[in-house]
């Protein structure tokens, strides 16, 4: 599992819409890296929070999005995962 920071009684997100933004340190950020390269490589994410857990199956392709502002600074990434089963469905 990948987690942002655990706790034992979690809600499981499985409808509507749902963000969620921490800060982390460098090693905290390429610990979460690792951890989500190993669910990429197996095709299912399972993420989770002090109150939230996420469980997604997704299928190829992966959308990956660069976007850098040399005058704010900034160097951004974007990872977007589609669900295996609409996939499925609207074969």
């Amino acid at each position: 599992m990948v987690e942002l920071i655990s706790r034992r009684d979690k809600k499981l997100i499985e409808s509507g819409e749902f963000e969620f933004e921490t800060h982390m340190s460098r090693d905290e950020v390429a610990k979460f890296l690792r951890a989500l390269a190993d669910h990429v490589e197996k095709g299912e994410i399972e993420v989770s929070s002090e109150d939230w857990i996420i469980k997604f199956r997704f299928t190829d392709p992966i959308e990956v999005e660069v976007e850098f502002d040399a005058d704010a600074k900034k160097l951004e990434f974007e990872i977007e995962f589609r669900d295996r089963r609409k996939v499925e469905v609207g074969r």
